[in-house]
């Protein structure tokens, strides 16, 4: 256990309170003031691990809640001592059974997130048979159920009818003439039976048995005879009940007394998830961060004597030189019991050298929070606690140990020097190499050259020890000290000589500056004293002090500068990133308008191809060579599909337009890359050129096209002149033997290539699908042939091959 006067002085107790008050019941609330630090590393880590699943589950609303547990541990006790619990007491256990029920089911379908959670939710008992017997026997209010037992039901029926018999004899004097004694026509209670007021001025005119009589002797409140036997009766019954009441109860509490250890170990579990929650939701609103615990450092480095006997007084040991392995690395750490929106942070972060750090600065500079800044991180950690911090690197302590603030004692007639020499001493005795130490003002209180040589002393003893402390004082030999000795290092609190005030920004690797002779001028001492003063001051010390003031001044330009990369860094980052977002934007509308182009030209494609399926079947009707011709040209020319339009752009093509190898002309046939398709060169621009694909045109860049052919009319005449008769568009070969089909359809694909039909269609029908695969395998093999598909719907289908033949050249 951590040293608890430590605990004290650095006020955990104040950070146990805040933990409690997030705890939802006393279960909790009692674990969280009575948190204690580990000394386990492995303890530690698995505190901060419950803490970082709460966090988590938290963070994203997954309805985990401790609902509506109690402390329900007295209860469970008396029941097991053989006490009638009340009903307020079973209602309660029903909670609390039910809440941790609900709990633990919630945690178990998470395991796999929060597995340590589910780990304590697991061990929440299910207390099988009490929540149902409560549920019979009470309702919500605590009131016992008339359905908890046969004889209870029985009492209260009986109950009821001799009420009622009570309530109509009473109603039937007030009803009578016997109206005009009564001072009202109310029917009330006295000492449990039922009564009716009578003035007393009429004494004696209704007979009764008077029960009472108002404070002003006006009024006489009178059971009337004829009701004596009923009230007799109806009291009875109510004693009956009681007794059959206290029965049931007494049989639940058994039941509660037979599993209350169970009862009380639920009431456990869920005190420590209450608590661990409670971690949770301070750690969200203190914006903490989970601090990360890392071994101790093995170091070849005996440990030193712990006391120094008279035997090794003439011959002290050799300074420890070696790092105790101790690790300290917290960024913007913030003292969690300050005003979040003033705070500084402080940066505490010490290298694998430093384990002596001595503070200084001037008075109300922040020294003393800084020490209990570091001393609250270190055992906040090790509670269990995220740390309010940027990030936070830890070894854990064997203890704490802290001499800060007045420590004056007027019952012990201490001075202040005096109090705060015994805490120190009581620490000397017990630290070690595994241990944290923070002094405040070591030494002051006395005489400055014999407190200057004590404080050096005890700092000299703390490192033999090899104790990581951290040291605030006002003494100029320890800054010399700590920038000549291994092991120490110095820091300082700035102070703002514009204001005149701390900053409370600590800096470790400088020592504090002296400001005295700076504010003494600042605030308009006579120059001729301050000058006399200065004389005083040795020639080293003011070199001393003008050393730190170029340290400090190259210190704030390379501040200065560094901000201004930074600042220069965020605008390039955000330059970069409104260009990102520009080209993302860009990348959308160009997607955009491919998509419409795309959009557009299937429907061009789907009116093509209507016009194609026309043309097909006039060839088919066409008796001329001049309209075979005709139509035949119109066919090629309309012959495109959507995966030609939308196919992507091949790997390779050649490029012979650049280089200006060509020159295009209208009529040109050209290949559009970025669509590739070919199409006819209809209109020459600057930049441009108008293609027709089909009937479809549209612009194209001249980079965006390579040129194909260009027809020669002079050709074109000889090549009519000597076209082929055509065979016709279609061949059908249904119900043909297959050598005999096969025979048929290579003369007909002779005949056709010469007549320079851009396509046919051979029609072999569905059937076995023998000829159809050897019509396949004849046009694959068929060099006239370049391609051919599956007829289309209204096309016949799968009794139909459509071959495109090879163009000629």
């Amino acid at each position: 256990m951590l040293d608890q006067k430590t605990l004290s002085i650095l006020e955990f107790d104040k950070i146990r309170e805040l933990v409690a008050g997030y705890a939802n019941f006393s279960g909790g609330r009692d674990l969280a003031l009575a948190m204690q630090p580990t000394i386990e590393l492995e303890q530690a880590r698995e505190w901060q691990a419950e803490t970082r699943e709460a966090v988590s589950l938290f963070e994203t609303d997954s309805g985990v809640t401790i609902g509506g547990a109690r402390d329900v541990r007295r209860a469970a006790d008396n029941a097991m001592r053989g006490f009638i619990l009340a009903p307020e007491d079973f209602l309660a256990i029903q909670a609390t059974i039910i809440a941790g029920r609900n709990l633990s089911r919630q945690l178990q379908r998470q395991a796999e997130r929060v597995p340590h959670l589910a780990a304590i939710g697991v061990l929440i008992e299910e207390c099988r048979g009490i929540v149902s017997a409560i549920t019979a026997t009470l309702d919500e209010r605590g009131e016992v159920l008339d359905s908890a037992s046969p004889r209870l039901a029985k009492v209260r029926q009986e109950q009821r009818a001799v009420h009622g018999r009570i309530q109509d004899k009473l109603q039937r004097i007030l009803n009578s003439s016997m109206a005009q004694f009564l001072q009202e026509s109310i029917i009330t209670q006295r000492g449990g039976r039922y009564v009716i007021p009578v003035r007393a001025d009429a004494k004696g005119r209704l007979k009764g048995i008077v029960h009472d009589q108002s404070g002003s002797g006006a009024t006489l409140w009178v059971e009337p005879l004829g009701t004596v036997d009923l009230n007799n009766e109806y009291r009875g019954l109510l004693m009956e009940e009681q007794e059959e009441i206290q029965r049931i109860l007494r049989e639940l509490s058994n039941l509660v007394a037979d599993q209350g250890d169970a009862i009380k170990r639920v009431v456990e579990r869920m005190a420590e998830l209450d608590l661990i929650f409670a971690r949770a939701n301070y750690a969200l609103t203190t914006n903490a961060v989970e601090p990360s615990f890392v071994p101790w450092r093995e170091t070849k480095q005996a440990r030193a004597p712990r006391h120094r006997t008279a035997a090794t007084a003439e011959t002290p040991a050799a300074p420890r030189d070696r790092h105790p392995g101790s690790t300290v690395w917290i960024r913007a750490a913030r003292h969690p019991l300050l005003d979040p929106r003033r705070v500084v942070p402080t940066n505490l972060t010490l290298d694998e050298e430093t384990f002596i750090v001595l503070i200084t600065g001037p008075n109300t500079g922040g020294k003393t929070v800084s020490l209990k800044t570091m001393g609250l991180m270190a055992v906040m950690a090790q509670a269990g606690l995220h740390l309010p911090a940027n990030e936070a690197r830890l070894t854990v302590f064997d203890n704490v140990y802290a001499d800060i603030g007045d420590e004056q004692s007027i019952e012990q007639s201490l001075s202040t020097f005096s109090a705060h020499m015994t805490n120190i001493v009581r620490i000397l005795a017990a630290v070690d190499d595994r241990s944290l130490v923070l002094l405040d003002e070591l030494g002051s209180g006395t005489d400055p050259t014999e407190g200057a040589a004590l404080a050096q002393a005890v700092v000299n003893f703390l490192r033999d020890k090899g104790a990581t402390t951290f040291v605030a004082t006002h003494f100029p030999e320890l800054k010399i000290y700590a920038s000549q000795t291994p092991g120490a290092t110095n820091a300082s609190l700035l102070f703002d000589m514009e204001t005149l005030s701390p900053t409370y920004e600590m800096t470790i690797g400088l020592p504090g500056r002296s400001n005295a002779f700076a504010i003494a001028r600042r605030l308009g001492l006579d120059s001729t004293i301050l000058d006399d003063a200065m004389r005083q001051v040795s020639a080293d010390s003011h070199q001393a002090e003008d050393l730190l003031d170029s340290i400090y001044t190259l210190r704030e330009k390379m501040e200065a500068e560094e901000a201004q990369t930074r600042r220069t860094l965020r605008e390039a980052e955000g330059e970069r990133d409104r260009l990102t977002r520009r080209l993302e934007e860009v990348e959308v509308e160009r997607g955009r308008i491919l998509e419409e182009t795309r959009q557009e030209m299937r429907r061009q494609i789907e009116l093509l191809q209507t016009e194609i399926r026309q043309a097909r079947s006039k060839l088919r009707d066409a008796a001329s060579l001049s309209a075979v011709k005709k139509l035949g040209k119109q066919v090629a020319d309309l012959e495109v599909t959507p995966e030609t339009i939308l196919a992507p752009e091949p790997a390779e093509a050649p490029d012979i337009s650049r280089g200006k190898r060509r020159s295009l002309q209208v009529g040109d046939i050209v290949q559009v890359r970025s669509l590739n398709v070919r199409g006819e060169v209809t209109s020459l621009g600057k930049t441009e050129v108008v293609v027709a694909v089909g009937r479809l045109q549209f612009r194209a860049g001249y980079d965006d096209l390579e040129f194909r052919e260009r027809p020669v009319a002079e050709r074109e005449t000889v090549m009519v002149g000597a076209l082929h008769p055509s065979p016709g568009i279609e061949l059908d070969i249904r119900g043909v033997r297959v050598e005999d089909g096969i025979e048929r359809l290579v003369r007909y694909l002779d005949s056709a290539f010469l007549a320079r039909l851009p396509f046919v269609r051979i029609i072999h029908g569905k059937g076995t699908g023998r000829l159809r695969q050897a019509v396949r395998e004849t046009l694959s093999a068929s060099g006239q042939v370049r391609a051919w598909e599956e007829g289309k719907d209204g096309e016949g289908g799968p009794g139909v091959t459509v071959a495109h033949l090879v163009e000629h050249s």
